[in-house]
């Protein structure tokens, strides 16, 4: 996918850098937040509720000196399903390809025990590793800093850095080490590309946001997206057609609700930000699909593109 605008951004001065960073972290410590706004726009999905990211989400930054491909990966947690399944061996996959790991914990005074799985999986990491420490704007510094010291000991990183995503506090100077950390090279994508995957994967996430956003807590886990039509068209709008998945009846019901007006509201929100994204004007028809169990489904998975190799 490319750039809808040209970013902005101070680069480097002598060797070109390039490189794939792979971001890693838990659920909901900020890991798409933080992407974002290192990118200057949305490409993954925010939200407050946990798993949301479910795909690796390959992104580009490009400025004078320097490209930086980030991959967004599903946050780790303990496997419940093929779904969750596939979401932590995406994590681990990407670590492995990555010429630099990033990982993302939360500024708080204990450890999460799924800090300490990640930890121990990056011990085996070969290349650079940075650490961020996000949310700091949530807590006083005499929290922050044991912390910063706790992980200094351990003596896993070559830099650690504060930062607020929400605020952009600190981001900048992690960008800054993440550079300096990548080999020199080549850029790896044309330079107005800022992502790998094309526009339909991203109307496909933002329509799944969407529903994370204007449907109540314990219905959007039940729910996939499907892209089954997306038709550029010469003068007029590009339509897409896409299928939303539930696993019962009545969750089909909460998503058109009274005579679809749900459905209509999530169609017009999700229309925007795709409009947002791609540069240019959309038609989005949604249709709602029942298919019971979808997440413990592997030949489902695979067809909305949950694949185990992905």
């Amino acid at each position: 996918m490319k750039k809808s605008k040209q970013a902005g951004g101070t680069g480097n001065s002598g060797t070109h850098r390039s490189g794939v960073a792979a971001i890693a972290g838990r659920t909901n410590v900020g890991k798409s937040t933080l992407l974002n706004r290192i990118l200057g726009q949305k490409l993954s999905i925010v939200s407050p509720k946990a798993q949301t990211t479910r795909q690796q989400v390959l992104a580009i930054l490009t400025r004078p000196g320097f490209q930086v491909v980030f991959a967004d990966t599903p946050g780790v947690m303990k496997p419940g399903s093929p779904l969750q399944e596939h979401m932590i061996k995406a994590s681990f996959r990407a670590l492995s390809g990555a010429d630099l790991s990033l990982l993302i914990v939360e500024a708080t005074l204990e450890r999460h025990p799924d800090d300490s799985l990640l930890l121990e999986h990056l011990k085996l990491f070969k290349g650079p590793r940075i650490l961020a420490i996000n949310k700091i704007d949530l807590v006083p510094k005499e929290y922050l800093l044991p912390q910063i010291d706790s992980y200094h000991r351990g003596g896993l990183f070559e830099a650690i850095v504060p930062v607020s995503a929400l605020k952009g506090e600190g981001v900048e100077a992690l960008v800054g080490e993440i550079v300096r950390h990548l080999p020199a090279g080549p850029a790896l994508y044309a330079e107005d590309q800022v992502a790998v995957q094309p526009l339909r994967f991203f109307a496909s996430e933002l329509i799944r946001e969407t529903l994370y956003e204007l449907l109540r807590e314990e219905l959007p886990y039940a729910t996939a997206v499907k892209i089954d039509e997306y038709r550029e068209q010469s003068g007029r709008k590009t339509y897409i057609l896409a299928l939303i998945y539930t696993e019962r009846d009545s969750q089909k019901g909460i998503i058109i609700g009274r005579k679809g007006e749900t459905l209509k509201r999530i169609g017009e929100v999700a229309r925007k930000k795709i409009e947002k994204l791609a540069g240019e004007p959309v038609y989005l028809e949604l249709r709602v699909k029942v298919k019971e169990k979808w997440s413990r489904n592997e030949s489902f998975l695979n067809m909305v593109g949950y694949t185990r190799d992905s």
